[in-house]
């Protein structure tokens, strides 16, 4: 069975970019969601195997969303999406749970090996 993924971020044409990666990969991308607190929704409504989460988005950014996601589910699986030059939140976001981060803008290859790498 495909694996469902949840891809969160502010930018739709981004979320695209992304669901076009994994669904030409056999994922199975269940919800999309704009910010933290859609993200956070989408999330126990779908339970999904892995989360691609942006970090900076308005509202609630991804690390907060992050955490309130390991809250309902202390195995969630989230891997964290930035643009360059945001190393500082990248390590915040590993310290909150997160198992891997992707740089905008994004490779296919890197995409696809990072989520292999977090579902195992």
């Amino acid at each position: 069975m495909a694996k469902k993924i949840l891809i969160v971020d502010d930018a739709a044409f981004m979320r695209m970019m992304i669901k076009d990666i994994l669904t030409k990969n056999g994922y199975d991308v269940v919800a999309e969601a704009a910010d933290g607190a859609q993200a956070i929704e989408k999330y126990k409504e779908h339970r999904p195997d892995l989360v691609t989460m942006d970090i900076t988005m308005p509202e609630v950014d991804g690390i907060c969303a992050l955490k309130e996601i390991k809250k309902i589910d202390p195995d969630a699986k989230v891997i964290m999406c930035s643009a360059m030059g945001q190393q500082a939140m990248v390590i915040d976001a590993i310290q909150a749970g997160a198992k891997d981060f992707i740089v905008k803008p994004f490779q296919a290859d890197r995409v696809i090996e990072a989520i292999q790498k977090t579902l195992g």
